[in-house]
């Protein structure tokens, strides 16, 4: 009477469970959701589809992999103990030699059982254990999918289709006695290969050869090629069923002969615990943080030079998308840093929302309004916009320069770059750094390790792990990681770990006190430099960037003055007096008379000459300053001539010409139709306002309590009504009801029905179709029924609703309790 019914099958299995363990289905297999399962039969199944187990498997860790590998090998179903034995060996002859890796298999088998269990992947009582069917037949060994394990088929598999007297041929040379029927020479077969005594007195009697055959195969692959007429060695094996054929030219070492040369192990090296991460290197914590912060004081230094370098508007984009190899080199050299670099820097802009596409005929990378909104921010707040955007962009700046599955060139911003493990991986490196005490760097060969022991690939060689895509994610992230400051000298900074686990707020109080103030004044020397001890304010910065040129950068940045960079000033509508009165202001130290010289000098010549429209014309009062230009030999290409004695007509463009003009030497100036001069202001081409990309989720979303907890209620109460016991209709009724398909009853059958369980308060079944067609059933407790409608409470939906009486298909009362 108190004996519980083993579950026969998988839906049985998570029936029995409580609604955590299915509100921990749903959130570790979210696929499962899409759409929510009608009840637990359609979602036994939809957890059994091959999608659905693939995406399941390769989110287990090793061990709970190697678990299911070795459930696969296994007979089905497996009990506890058989599977142990699989994955820790008998141990006959080990001696004491994996004791711990034993003890540690022990130790961990329960907790990867039971994430199997959770994640509906395994089933049964520890005395049955079956792993789900398309688990299986993904993982069992198979001539086209070698098994991990590298298992060959059981003598069953191996030996079907043998003849009878083959197989008696077999048991002969092994000893066996006869037998009348295959099936019975396959078991006696099978029982030799697992006896441990017998199948050692089997082997005594091997040459050497034989022996050395067998452990070229015995972990795998299992198969080899024979010739027409074998050797001694492998004759003896093959004779006595130790080599069993595969075809006219190959042969299998059958599964239960492999176990024993294992000492019944279904893996070589069975991993029950995750490695290690070992510390490189010890560093003083507060080192670690300056060395962090200065690196993020560069990181926001360069995304705002590079906004600068783009702020006219940036390259061209390609047709297919993205950035040039040219521009992307010409970027590099901008920022002084490597290419790959420099399509880190893009890509994180990007991805930040502060650079892309300005949509025009002629598209162009531009600033975008955000980044004037991201440059007015204090420095800890930049970045922290920028850390957050890096941790959840999937784009992956490491790929470019590489190729696609098609052959073709990978380039920064292009289409191609989203992968969507990136997010995860990243994050899943810095915790496993956060795991770390304070200041320790860690070993990148260990992480490695880590990383794929808790997302192996499913059936890959060790040997090719290096190159998989979630190790060489995990490697970028080292990388950019310290370029953006989220690790300094290796290991995590202070900041990085509040921004981790409390957020940015936190993170931009530990990082300002560390990010240099920035400052008010430069150091102008006599040789036309100037000297930024550190960081200008903005509104000083903005404006020495266009009067004086950045000769080098460091510590402090080195300004050089020259005519064409005064000249620029001027031309964006500053005059001379007032860049006097600006230098004035914020030098530390007393303007240079050079200096002062070079202002005046190419103010007084600013503008002598005006460049309009004709093609292109000059004009000027001076007609010696004419008469100058037209003598020299550089202007031959522009193709001058005179019109007046104050103006000459050129075939260049505008633009040309005044380029021409100033490579010769003069500071000619634009200007209108009018005659006025034309000021031309820096930093006027901006995107319409754009949207940051938006990650690519790898599978769908995790959900959150709320839609957990209303879903296994919906489960729940479609499973009710699916299942419940209903009488059986009266003789002469309308139709009947089939399991597992709506009910059916005339109008005035369903009418009479809910208007009779309103009045006893009793509960009924109900099929309904929606306004979109979609059909269910319902297991409802009619309130009132008036008007053509129904108001009842809903046990699938778990709150009172109306229904139309026309959408409902028939309706049926429960059976009592104790009835069918």
């Amino acid at each position: 009477m108190g004996t519980t019914t083993p579950p026969r099958t998988l839906a049985e299995a998570l029936r029995a469970r409580g609604d955590e363990s299915l509100a921990g289905l749903l959130r570790a297999r979210p696929d499962l959701l899409n759409p929510v399962p009608n009840d637990i039969t359609q979602l036994a199944t939809r957890a059994g589809t091959r999608a659905s187990v693939v995406r399941a498997l390769e989110h287990l860790d090793r061990f709970a992999l190697q678990t299911a590998e070795a459930l696969a090998v296994a007979p089905d179903p497996a009990p506890y103990d058989t599977l142990l034995s699989l994955l820790a060996g008998d141990g006959l002859d080990d001696g004491e030699q994996r004791d711990d890796v034993g003890a540690a298999i022990t130790a961990a088998l329960p907790g990867a059982l039971a994430t199997l269990r959770e994640q509906a992947l395994v089933w049964g009582e520890d005395d049955r254990l079956r792993l789900v069917r398309t688990a299986r037949e993904l993982l069992a060994p198979s001539p086209q999918h070698p098994s991990p394990t590298g298992l060959g088929p059981t003598v069953a598999e191996a030996t079907a289709g043998m003849s009878p007297g083959r197989l008696q041929e077999i048991l002969a040379a092994t000893g066996l006695p006869a037998t009348h029927d295959p099936v019975s020479a396959v078991a006696a077969l099978s029982a030799l290969f697992t006896d441990r005594t017998r199948m050692a007195e089997l082997l005594d009697t091997a040459p050497v050869e034989a022996l050395s055959v067998l452990d070229r195969l015995v972990w795998g692959p299992p198969y080899g090629e024979v010739t027409p007429n074998p050797t001694p060695p492998v004759k003896w094996l093959r004779d006595r069923g130790l080599l069993l054929p595969v075809s006219t030219r190959t042969v299998v070492l059958p599964r239960e002969a492999a176990l024993h040369l294992r000492a019944g192990r279904a893996h070589r090296v069975p991993e029950p615990v995750p490695p290690v991460v070992a510390a490189a290197a010890e560093r003083d914590p507060q080192a670690v943080d300056r060395a962090a912060a200065g690196q993020a004081f560069t990181a926001l230094s360069t995304i705002e030079e590079l906004l600068k370098l783009w702020d006219g508007g940036g390259p061209t984009i390609l047709r297919a998308g993205g950035l040039s190899v040219r521009e992307l080199k010409r970027a590099a050299t901008a920022l002084d840093v490597t290419e790959p670099v420099a399509a880190f820097w893009i890509e994180l802009a990007y991805g930040a929302g502060l650079l892309a596409s300005d949509g025009e005929t002629d598209e162009r990378y531009a600033p975008t309004p955000a980044s004037d909104e991201w440059l007015d921010l204090s420095a800890e707040d930049r970045w922290t916009h920028l850390a957050t955007a890096w941790l959840a962009a999937t784009r992956t700046p490491g790929l470019v320069g590489g190729q696609d599955a098609k052959g073709r060139a990978l380039s920064a911003l292009g289409p191609e770059l989203d992968r969507s493990a990136a997010p995860d991986v990243r994050r899943r490196v810095l915790a496993l750094f956060a795991e770390l005490p304070p200041g320790t760097a860690p070993e990148a060969e260990t992480l490695l390790r880590r990383l794929r022991w808790e997302r192996p690939l499913r059936g890959s060689a060790p040997a090719a792990e290096g190159s998989d895509l979630r190790s060489r994610l995990a490697l970028w992230t080292l990388n950019e990681a310290e370029l953006l400051g989220i690790t300094g000298r290796g290991a995590l900074a202070a900041h990085t770990r509040a921004l981790l686990a409390d957020g940015e707020d936190t993170a931009a109080a530990l990082l300002s006190p560390l990010l240099p103030d920035p400052l008010d004044h430069v150091l102008l020397q006599a040789d036309l430099t100037a000297v930024a001890p550190g960081p200008l304010e903005r509104p000083l910065a903005d404006t020495l960037s266009v009067l004086a040129d950045v000769e080098s950068k460091g510590g402090a940045t080195v300004y050089r003055f020259t005519p064409g960079s005064v000249r620029r000033a001027l031309d964006a509508g500053q005059a001379a007096s007032d860049l006097h009165a600006f230098l004035a202001a914020h030098s530390r130290t007393p303007v240079p008379q050079p200096l002062s010289y070079l202002i005046d000098d190419v103010a007084r010549r600013h503008g002598h000459l005006r460049i309009g429209a004709a093609s292109a014309y000059v004009r000027c009062d001076d007609e010696a300053v004419l008469n100058e230009i037209l003598a020299d030999r550089r202007s031959t290409g522009l193709r001058l001539r005179r019109l007046a004695p104050t103006v000459l007509a050129a075939q260049a463009d505008p633009g040309s010409l005044l380029e021409a003009l100033r490579d010769m030497g003069y500071a000619p100036a634009a200007e209108s139709a009018e005659g006025d001069v034309l000021i031309t202001r820096a930093g006027a081409r901006r995107t319409p306002p754009r949207t940051p990309p938006a990650p690519v989720p790898e599978g769908p979303p995790p959900p959150d309590d709320t839609l957990l907890g209303a879903a296994v209620r919906a489960i729940r109460a479609g499973d009710t009504a699916a299942t419940v016991a209903r009488k059986e209709p009266p003789e002469g009724a309308t139709g009947s009801t089939p399991s597992g398909t709506l009910p059916r009853t005339t109008p005035a059958e369903t009418l009479a029905t809910v208007q009779a369980a309103a009045m006893t308060g009793s509960t009924v079944w109900i099929g309904y179709v929606n306004a979109d067609g979609a059909a269910s059933q319902r297991v409802i407790a009619p309130v009132r029924v008036e008007g053509g409608f129904v108001t009842a409470y809903d046990h699938t939906a778990d709150e009172v609703r109306t229904y139309p009486l026309h959408r409902i298909t028939g309706v049926a009362e429960l059976a009592e309790e104790g009835e069918g």
